[in-house]
């Protein structure tokens, strides 16, 4: 090495120190610190950048060189957690080394996330996060013991799923525009709900009153099985739900998906509308996302190396199919893009906490 390339190392490591500096701060200043952190941590961390500091990157080290831990907050048999069984199959064939699934269900996911903080910092233990971990939960809560910026590093998303507008099988309801009708007719008379304050399902919800200026009552039930039940049984005058949730009521007959909160038909429902179609406000979508996290700060050849490996396995036939019966989509986008994309969602739930008040201690 010659003593002409030492500048450009410290350049390189000064430009480092001080973007982690500054991921740092942003843990305790507001939402918008926390998107835009979201935005420039994968290009300038994550490194997707050119010239001397690229060229100086280390070759991608052996690993693993013992056993990968996937924790999950998930419970057996759920549809994110079945998703990461699947994933963690295809890795251990491709690394060699078992692939263990360790699900941590529980106090909002909590208990997997201190799993994975106290657990290895080299890559040797992975995460998956729900949506509400990294875009939510930030805003929502008054203490969290994480922070999601330093904690993690998303790598790359395992799949996205959109919303329907569930309705009972005899509801009156036809349209989007129908509920909104009613909703603003009536103030305050009109229910949904989910399974717990936070979730995708509620904030979706609350988002629809935010942007149709309607008032509209959130019922909390313990399990899906009962919102669903609800819903079918008219306590309930509509509920979000994905193909993996209410399909099965769906299929029963017993719901109706009046509109999906997507920016297109499905190809699989091309007989649903789009809300925006069915009378609802344009631009409306609700989705539901789950990635694979490795430590923050894990060398970006292993961290690439990692992402390279689960798209790969992600692409595969058989998972595909999976994916198909679970109304799950692939979300094929770069780290840098991912990143981009949280932070907007952030930004967007950061809103709808802050006007419904939901802060939680």
């Amino acid at each position: 090495m010659t003593d002409a390339s030492f500048p450009d190392r410290r350049r390189s490591l000064r430009r480092t120190v001080e973007v982690v500096s500054a991921l740092a701060a942003a843990a305790t200043l507001g939402p918008l610190t926390l998107s835009r952190a979201f935005a420039q941590a994968p290009s300038q961390v994550s490194g997707t950048g050119t010239g001397a500091a690229a060229s100086a990157t280390p070759p991608i080290p052996h690993w693993p060189t013992r056993p990968v831990r996937i924790l999950t907050p998930f419970p057996p048999g759920a549809g994110p957690e079945t998703v990461a069984r699947m994933v963690a199959e295809k890795l251990q064939k491709k690394w060699g080394q078992p692939v263990i699934v360790e699900n941590k269900p529980g106090a909002n996911g909590f208990l997997a996330i201190d799993s994975f903080k106290r657990g290895a910092r080299d890559g040797h233990d992975l995460i998956q996060l729900d949506n509400v971990h990294l875009v939510v939960y930030p805003h929502m809560f008054k203490k969290l013991p994480y922070d999601p910026v330093q904690d993690f590093d998303p790598l790359t998303p395992l799949f996205r799923t959109y919303f329907f507008v569930g309705v009972a099988a005899s509801s009156p309801y036809r349209t989007v525009g129908d509920i909104v009708a009613d909703a603003k007719a009536h103030p305050g008379a009109l229910n949904y709900g989910s399974w717990s304050v936070g979730n995708a399902v509620h904030l979706g919800s609350a988002q629809l009153e935010a942007m149709t200026q309607t008032q509209m009552q959130h019922v909390v039930y313990k399990e899906t099985s009962m919102l669903y039940a609800a819903v079918a049984n008219g306590e309930l005058n509509f509920a979000l739900g994905s193909l993996a949730t209410a399909g099965a009521m769906q299929r029963a007959g017993r719901l109706r998906f009046i509109a999906v909160a997507a920016p297109h038909r499905l190809p699989a429902f091309p007989d649903v509308p789009t809300v925006t179609e069915s009378g609802g406000p344009a631009g409306y979508e609700v989705t539901g996302w789950t990635t694979l996290a490795a430590p923050r700060n894990l060398p970006k050849a292993l961290a690439d190396k990692i992402q390279r490996d689960i798209e790969a396995a992600l692409a595969e036939p058989d998972i595909l199919q999976r994916y198909a019966t679970f109304g799950y989509d692939l979300f094929p986008v770069t780290r840098n893009q991912f990143h981009q994309f949280m932070a907007t969602e952030s930004s967007k739930y950061a809103q709808i906490v802050k006007r419904f008040n939901l802060a939680l201690d």
